[in-house]
Parts: C-alpha cells; sequence; structure tokens
C-alpha cells in the first residue's frame, strides 16, 4: 500500500482533476424527482462542512507539506491547531467536500462508486505519508498517532483550541484562493446545469446566472492573485 500511495501522491493533482470531471457524467439521480430539494440541501451542507474544516486548519497552524520531488515531504511535526484533534484534516476536509458536491450533483454513481474509490486512494496515500513522517520523526511521530485519530476528528477540547489561537485570515485567504475559485465554480455549474428548476427550466436565466457569478469569482480570483503576488514581492525585499 505504500508503494502504492507514493505513486497515487505523485500523480494526485491530476486524479483530483479526474474526480472533479466525473461530476458532471451522467448517473442515475441519487433523490428521485420532486426531492431534489435534499440533494442541494444536504450537499451543500457537508461541502461547506469540509471547507470549514480545510479553513480551520489552514488558519490556525498551516503544515508545509506539499511533497518534493513527487514524494511525500515534511519540514516539521505539526501538532497544533486541528492537527491536535485529527492527524490528516486537510484531507478530511477535502473528503467532505468531494462528497457534498456528489450528493448536489444529486448522482448516485459518484456517491456508490467514486467516492469509495477516492477513500481508498486517500487512505493509500495517507499510509504512504505516515511511512516518511515515522521514518523522520520516529517515536515522536508515534507518540502523536497513540494521543490522536487518523480520520475520525475528536471535538474533545476544540472550543479551547479555537479559543487558544488567532485565525490567520490572510494565510487562508492566500493559500485557499484557487480551491475556493474551483469549488465555488463547480458549485454553481452543479445548482444551475443539474437542478435546471432554480431558474424556472429558463436556458436564458440560467446562462445569465452562469456569466454573471462565474464573471463574479473570476474577478475576485485575479485580485486576489494580484494581492499574492505583491504580498510574494514585499517578502522578498
Amino acid at each position: 500500500m505504500v508503494s502504492l500511495g507514493n505513486f497515487f501522491f505523485k500523480h494526485r493533482n491530476w486524479l483530483f482533476i479526474a474526480f472533479y470531471a466525473a461530476l458532471f457524467l451522467p448517473s442515475p439521480s441519487l433523490f428521485p424527482p420532486g426531492q431534489e430539494g435534499w440533494a442541494i440541501g444536504l450537499g451543500l451542507f457537508i461541502t461547506v462542512l469540509g471547507q470549514l474544516v480545510r479553513g480551520l486548519t489552514i488558519g490556525l497552524a498551516y503544515i508545509v507539506r506539499g511533497g518534493k520531488e513527487g514524494r511525500p515531504y515534511a519540514e516539521g511535526l505539526v501538532t497544533e491547531g486541528i492537527f491536535r484533534h485529527c492527524r490528516n484534516p486537510l484531507y478530511v476536509g477535502n473528503i467532505g467536500m468531494l462528497l457534498g458536491v456528489g450528493i448536489l450533483a444529486n448522482s448516485r454513481y459518484y456517491v456508490a462508486i467514486m467516492i469509495p474509490l477516492f477513500l481508498f486512494i486517500y487512505q493509500a496515500i495517507v499510509l504512504a505519508e505516515e511511512n516518511f513522517l515515522r521514518g523522520k520523526f520516529g517515536a515522536g511521530f508515534d507518540r502523536y498517532c497513540q494521543d490522536v485519530n487518523r480520520w475520525w476528528p475528536r471535538l474533545g477540547g476544540l472550543s479551547q483550541t479555537l479559543s487558544s489561537m488567532e485565525f490567520n485570515w490572510k494565510r487562508w485567504i492566500l493559500k485557499e484562493h484557487t480551491t475556493q475559485y474551483i469549488w465555488l465554480a463547480g458549485i454553481t455549474l452543479l445548482l444551475l446545469f443539474n437542478h435546471p428548476a432554480l431558474t424556472q427550466h429558463d436556458p436564458n436565466c440560467r446562462n445569465n446566472w452562469l456569466i454573471g457569478i462565474l464573471s463574479g469569482l473570476t474577478i475576485v480570483y485575479i485580485l486576489i492573485r494580484i494581492w499574492k503576488k505583491r504580498e510574494s514581492l514585499k517578502n522578498k525585499v
């Protein structure tokens, strides 16, 4: 599994693109006609919850673990913030976001096939990362594993963690703006194309909303990119 996890880790960006694209494939409905509101409500709730987990993780104690030369890498063992309650909170957030948009797409195939496949891939990636971290940090990582669950977040003491640390809004925006842009654009497409009743089955109305929302998101994204570039230049001075 470790070798498989290293393979998935190396190609994870392409895998995520494939999973994102699969949201728009034809599929039998998860909820029958007349109950699409459940898909919208439940899907949005779960995907927003997943994004909240990601946001809190990055805003409280960001972990530099982006990989190096296509393999797992970490500068240090981060155990603060949300990492005190779950060893892989960013991955948990990603799973929630993907499950949420799968439900939002009202796709039975996506929820029944793609989500279990995604979980398998993430399990392999995590085992590869843990193999690296155990080799680098030894007993310190083993003690951390004994205290903190791999997947299921421990809610005890969460309020203390949140109140004792300052949320870094700037870091959250600069690190997450691309994820947010893709996520919100995907939600927009799924809502407008998979749930035509929202625009009264009027293609012109749907297209107007689509152009307006995507244009607004794109403008915000470009402004953040400009801000990020200025911050990068400022830090180099």
